[in-house]
C-alpha cells in the first residue's frame, strides 16, 4: 500500500498559496444535491470554486449511463470546520487520555481537516458519492463521513472489507473523478478536492491556486 499522507502533514502546510480569486458558486442547478448537511451549514455547504464544479461536471460526463454523482457537501465555513475538528479531537481525548498532543492531532486529521488547511474552507473540496438515475444513493461500503472507529477503518478508500459491489462503486467514482483531475483523501472515499494545499501536494503543483474564504468574502 501506498503511503497515506494526512492532512496534518507538515508537508501540506507548507505548500504556499497562490489564491486566484475564483468565486464560490452554486452547485444546485447543475448537480444532485443531498440536503444532509444544511442544518450546520446554513447553506454554505452547496458551493464551491468554479474550477472544481466545472470538473465535477467533467467527471460526471465520464461516469456510465443511469449514474451520477450526488454531491452533499463543499465550501465550509471556518468556523464550522474548527468546531468539527475539535469536537472530534475530543472525543479522541477522552478516549486516549494517555495520547499526546501530536498523536491527537494526526488522529483527528484522519476524519477531519485541521482548520489552518482545511480544503472545505477553501471551497476546494466536495463530499460526494454516487446515485442512480432515480437518485437513489448506491452502496460505497459505509455511510459518508462514518470515522475510522465507526467503520473499522471501512471509510479508508482502499479499505479491503468492503463488499465487491461497494468496491466496484468506489472505483467507478474514483476514476471519473481522478481523469477529471481531482485528488482524493484516502482516508475518506467520498472526499475529493482540486486546488487545495493537499492537491497541490499530491499532484506536485508549486503553490495551491485557493486558500481559506471567510462568509461573504467577494
Amino acid at each position: 500500500m501506498s503511503e497515506i499522507i494526512l492532512m496534518s502533514d507538515a508537508r501540506v502546510a507548507a505548500v504556499p498559496v497562490a489564491e486566484n480569486g475564483e468565486p464560490l458558486v452554486d452547485v444546485r442547478d447543475k448537480l444532485l444535491v443531498d440536503d444532509r448537511k444544511h442544518k450546520d451549514s446554513h447553506g454554505a455547504e452547496v458551493q464551491l470554486r468554479r474550477g472544481v464544479l466545472d470538473r465535477l461536471l467533467a467527471a460526471q460526463a465520464l461516469l456510465p449511463e443511469g449514474l451520477r454523482l450526488l454531491f452533499v457537501e463543499g465550501y465550509r465555513p471556518p468556523a464550522l470546520q474548527r468546531r468539527y475538528f475539535e469536537r472530534y479531537a475530543d472525543e479522541l481525548r477522552a478516549a486516549h487520555p494517555d495520547w499526546p498532543a501530536d498523536r491527537i492531532l494526526s488522529a483527528a486529521s484522519r476524519y477531519v481537516s485541521p482548520p489552518e488547511i482545511a480544503p472545505h474552507s477553501a471551497g476546494a473540496a466536495v463530499d460526494l458519492t454516487l446515485a442512480d438515475a432515480e437518485g437513489r444513493e448506491l452502496d460505497l461500503g459505509t455511510e459518508m463521513n462514518a470515522n475510522p472507529e465507526q467503520s473499522d477503518g471501512a471509510c479508508y478508500t482502499a479499505a479491503a472489507n468492503i463488499t465487491e459491489e461497494a468496491r466496484a462503486h468506489r472505483a467507478l467514482l474514483g476514476g471519473a473523478l481522478t481523469a477529471a483531475g481531482l485528488v482524493n483523501y484516502p482516508t475518506e472515499w467520498w472526499h475529493w478536492s482540486y486546488g487545495d494545499r493537499y492537491w497541490a501536494l499530491v499532484t506536485g503543483a508549486p503553490a495551491a491556486l485557493f486558500g481559506p474564504r471567510e462568509p461573504g468574502d467577494s
